[in-house]
């Protein structure tokens, strides 16, 4: 596994860094957003999405569990895991379909779909650290640590 850490002193530093992943990614990935309610998570793929030519709304699939977002050739799945019962859900909202071909998975909370989630090719950790955050990177993969290495 390889590891970057990056402090994020404000919200620019958090859309900075979203920006950064959003070009850094491959056609295909799994990236795992943990972090307490307010980290950032978010507001990381609110980012994310714009650096990939989104300009629509950036709305958190809370009660929805997914948002869709096609950006250029990407087809980009937000999730949000938040009020999922049982990872068994994930079958009744098509995870299978969501896999099926290119695509990048951003999901927040996937703690809650243990079992069921495909496994990550990157985590990202959001944790406050005094008035700002701090964001942990722990590529899984391969095409994970591709991604870090882009970043640098």
């Amino acid at each position: 596994m390889q590891t970057s850490t990056r402090p994020l002193p404000d919200p620019a530093a958090t859309e900075s860094l979203g920006a950064a992943l959003g070009a850094a990614l491959p056609d295909t990935l799994v990236i795992h957003l943990n972090g307490d309610l307010g980290a950032g998570k978010t507001t990381l793929v609110r980012a994310l999405l714009r650096a990939l030519g989104h300009e629509g709304a950036v709305r958190s699939p809370t009660y929805t569990l997914v948002e869709t977002y096609d950006c250029g050739s990407r087809r980009i799945y937000h999730l949000d895991l938040y009020r999922l019962a049982d990872p068994e859900e994930l079958e009744f909202i098509g995870l299978r379909d969501l896999l099926d071909g290119p695509s990048v998975l951003l999901v927040e909370w996937p703690e809650r779909g243990a079992g069921v989630l495909p496994a990550a090719d990157l985590r990202v950790q959001l944790t406050v650290a005094g008035a700002g955050r701090e964001a942990r990177l722990d590529a899984e993969t391969e095409d994970g640590r591709d991604v870090l290495r882009r970043l640098e």
